[in-house]
């Protein structure tokens, strides 16, 4: 059975590759259609796709494809636009992501009185990063003005390692590893790791390896057939090399992209075809295995108390604070509206939702049936609204 599954998972990839240019002019694309097909395909649909992949499975596929697409979109961001509007990403990151997290924290503390006050601000952490995967949509579109694009990449690149600390803080409060009066040094420590480790990886491990490529390039010595392997390798190399380290893998990816891109500018092109390709297979695969094997176990488990929360998180809890911080950018109000609507949750979310799944938490049918929910939900609302509110987007400028 299991060559028939991988013989329907080969036929979708193949059909679903020969239309994807014009399935990216759609409404239905990307996630929406992988994990559609998965849940469909899947043993909670008609049975025919059996995907046997379990949470740590899962996780590691997340990780993987977010390290890759993170560290390619960071390669591929203009640096210049992005030194000019600096100011928008760093109001997202340092007011717009803790004011998300306190917003989801409110709702969550309403919305679910049977979980204790620090599992609530787990679930909030792990509901705050955005993902650069279903972002791809809209950073990608050129309808779009090009520094909302940039800050929307730089802010889904960095996001997701800044809530590592906070999550781990947040967990091991919710699971009495540590006290409320030990927090503070907890969090420094934590940060401390995961973002200096992060930065330090990412950027000798990227130039080091970025300065060997481009002396063998120079040279003729990599061969044709091997040129879609070494941005691949150095952006998973980054990520592992940084979790290795005890430091954030997802930020060492996204500085080692952007140090890439600037480093190796003229040849970047060509070298970040096969990677983006590869990114592009591996979230697909992804987005199949969470439909297929994850979503199906949970609707059936649905309460409005959830939907509810899920339905905030994407629309208030992500809309006021952007809208909030980015007063004074000279952002117009349909920009403000744009940038906090998109933030979909996704890869981010999936990898945290597995590690405090292991955590044994009291409440944490609640809290994986929450994030499980605001995923679908994104996945569905963000991808059949990005080209139409793009393209509006873009007529309004």
């Amino acid at each position: 059975m299991e060559y028939a599954h991988l013989t329907l998972l080969a036929l979708f990839v193949f059909v679903y590759s020969t239309l994807s240019g014009r399935a990216d002019r759609t409404p239905l694309n990307g996630a929406l259609v992988f994990a559609g097909f998965g849940l469909v395909m899947g043993v909670h649909g008609l049975g025919l796709l059996d995907l046997a992949v379990d949470s740590e499975g899962l996780q590691l596929l997340a990780e993987l494809t977010l390290a890759l697409v993170l560290f390619t979109d960071a390669a591929n961001a203009n640096l210049g636009i992005l030194r000019r509007t600096i100011a928008v990403p760093r109001r997202l990151l340092l007011l717009g992501l803790p004011l998300t997290i306190a917003a989801g924290f409110v709702c969550g503390s309403l919305l679910f009185p049977q979980l204790e006050l620090f599992e609530v601000a787990v679930l909030a952490a792990m509901l705050a990063p955005t993902d650069a995967a279903l972002g791809e949509a809209v950073v990608t579109n050129r309808a779009v003005p090009a520094y909302i694009r940039e800050s929307l990449n730089v802010e889904s690149g960095l996001n997701d390692g800044l809530c590592v600390p906070i999550l781990f803080v947040f967990l091991a409060l919710a699971s009495g590893e540590t006290q409320v009066g030990e927090t503070p040094l907890l969090a420094l420590r934590l940060v401390l790791e995961q973002l200096g480790i992060g930065l330090l990886v990412g950027f000798v491990f990227t130039l080091l390896a970025t300065l060997l490529l481009r002396g063998a390039v120079a040279r003729g010595w990599v061969e044709e057939g091997w040129r879609q392997l070494p941005v691949v390798s150095m952006a998973l190399g980054c990520f592992a090399a940084a979790q290795w380290l005890g430091g954030s893998g997802f930020i060492a990816a996204f500085c080692g992209g952007l140090l890439f891109g600037f480093v190796a500018r003229r040849e970047k092109r060509e070298l970040l075809q096969a990677a983006q390709g590869t990114g592009d297979l591996l979230a697909l695969l992804t987005w199949v295995v969470f439909g297929a094997a994850v979503v199906g176990n949970f609707y059936d488990q649905m309460t409005w108390q959830v939907l509810l929360y899920a339905v905030l998180s994407l629309t208030l809890v992500r809309i006021l604070p952007v809208y909030l911080c980015l007063a004074g950018t000279g952002a117009g109000r349909a920009e403000k509206l744009f940038v906090g609507w998109f933030g979909p949750r996704g890869l981010a979310s999936i990898v945290f939702g597995v590690v405090v799944l292991h955590r044994h938490l009291p409440g944490s049918a609640t809290l994986s049936l929450a994030v499980v929910c605001t995923i679908v939900l994104s996945v569905v609302a963000h991808g059949l609204s990005a080209n139409p509110l793009a393209a509006r987007l873009g007529r309004s400028e």
